[in-house]
């Protein structure tokens, strides 16, 4: 005969909640009570009923709530494509999706947002800015038994159930290697980051950086700014960034901001300039095709949506705790030839 979370609790002497809390990691219990809990369980050889807790979660009707800064950044789109693409998937077990998105980078507002959806939400999905008000606020969901997932970009040293996005160190020394090669690994380079608000763009510029410094010491930094993902932005600073620095021989563009820098660089009639950027959008794709983007560095954002909701349904429904800290999405490299 199956064991049951009942037996476990009257074994233990606690609550069936106090069970369900621990087998399902969902936080919130003493450790000496969780150990207890945990210890019994394997004794009795204990496994969870998968048929039992599907049907469960219909009753329940779970809700999975979505944060993302995307609003104005055409890179998200397909992000949010592959989460719509689960809500099928979500609604036969009773799940149900609730987006919300938001323009820039206030920490504030997320907060507000999270904590609205806290309200009715057993399970966050996160595109976190990475401020400590913003980790701190991921921990209190956890001691709430809110699980949370980040998507796209991480915050350090929180308890979020695990990450889904790219390797931003990697991505940034993947573009300072293609860039090397391109230029002969001499020129002087200008950075237009993303915003300092955003770890993964942070990340970034550290991979590009370090890779430069190690196998492209030739290659001078001149100018770091930042476009906010901004094309306006983006123009602007690149036109100040051309003009204060008339030797830039090659600009990396980490973020969103790449119509506007290479409408400032087409402008100035530097078109020698070499541009080597990330993501793949309508726009970047536009860029890349004219040759006024060389390469530009993807992170499959259809699958970063898709996978966040995969993961988010096996915790709910089935008690599956993510097998690994980090779902790393491969980088690609797309030029004028293979970006069809």
């Amino acid at each position: 005969m199956a064991v049951t979370i009942k037996q476990i609790a009257e074994m233990t002497g606690v609550s069936r909640g106090t069970v369900d809390r621990v087998l399902n990691d969902r936080g919130n219990v003493n450790p000496e009570t969780e150990e207890r809990i945990r210890k019994v369980a394997a004794e009795l050889g204990y496994s969870p009923n998968r048929a039992g807790r599907a049907l469960a979660a219909k009753k329940k009707k779970y809700r999975i709530g979505v944060v993302l800064c995307s609003e104005g950044i055409e890179f998200f789109d397909e992000v949010l494509h592959g989460l719509a693409g689960m809500e099928k998937e979500a609604s036969d077990y009773g799940v149900s999706i609730v987006v919300r998105t938001m323009r820039g980078y206030s920490v504030i507002q997320q907060l507000d947002i999270i904590e609205e959806l806290s309200q009715e939400c057993n399970l966050l999905i996160l595109n976190v800015i990475n401020d400590a008000r913003i980790a701190a606020a991921i921990d209190e969901l956890y001691e709430r038994g809110i699980a949370v997932i980040t998507i796209n970009t991480d915050i350090e040293g929180t308890k979020r159930l695990c990450y889904v996005g790219s390797d931003y160190v990697r991505s940034g020394a993947t573009a300072a290697g293609v860039l090397g090669l391109i230029t002969g690994g001499k020129g002087t380079i200008a950075i237009a980051g993303g915003s300092e608000s955003i770890l993964g763009h942070l990340k970034r510029i550290e991979g590009f950086r370090d890779e430069l410094a190690e196998h492209f010491p030739e290659e001078r930094i001149a100018e770091l700014f930042y476009t906010e993902d901004n094309d306006e932005t983006a123009q602007k600073e690149m036109d100040r960034v051309l003009r204060e620095h008339p030797e830039i021989t090659a600009v990396y563009i980490s973020a969103a901001g790449q119509i506007g820098v290479c409408k400032a660089i087409s402008e100035s009639g530097r078109n020698d300039i070499c541009v080597v950027s990330c993501d793949r959008t309508p726009s970047v794709e536009k860029l890349v095709k004219e040759d006024r983007i060389r390469a530009t560095i993807c992170q499959q954002p259809f699958t970063q949506g898709k996978r966040a909701v995969e993961l988010a349904l096996q915790y709910l429904i089935n008690g599956i705790v993510p097998e690994k800290e980090r779902y790393i999405m491969k980088n690609e490299i797309r030029i004028r030839e293979n970006i069809e």
